[in-house]
């Protein structure tokens, strides 16, 4: 009976500290920018340009979108949908 007592708490202890891994970006975000006119003018309506920053590891914009639940990093995007970069995507 102790066994599979055992293997659930050690289950349950290795998903805990899943739970401590960084997320990716978390660190590299940096502080926002003051965003180019060139880039407010293709940015799709709706996305917060005061909370942009561009990120090192893809060179594109990401703003935070701050909703009802949860607060989330999202890229900033055209009208169309595309990511707007600094850099092309690899």
């Amino acid at each position: 009976m102790t066994r599979p007592i055992t293997f659930l708490t050690g289950a349950l202890c290795l998903m805990g500290l899943a739970a401590c891994e960084p997320m990716p970006g978390a660190t590299e975000a940096g502080t926002p920018v003051a965003v180019p006119e060139s880039v407010s003018s293709i940015a799709a309506p709706n996305q917060d340009l005061s909370t942009a920053r561009i990120r090192m590891s893809d060179g594109c914009y990401w703003y935070t979108h701050e909703g009802p639940v949860e607060t989330t990093e999202l890229p900033l995007r055209t009208p169309g949908g595309n990511p707007i970069c600094t850099r092309p995507q690899s």
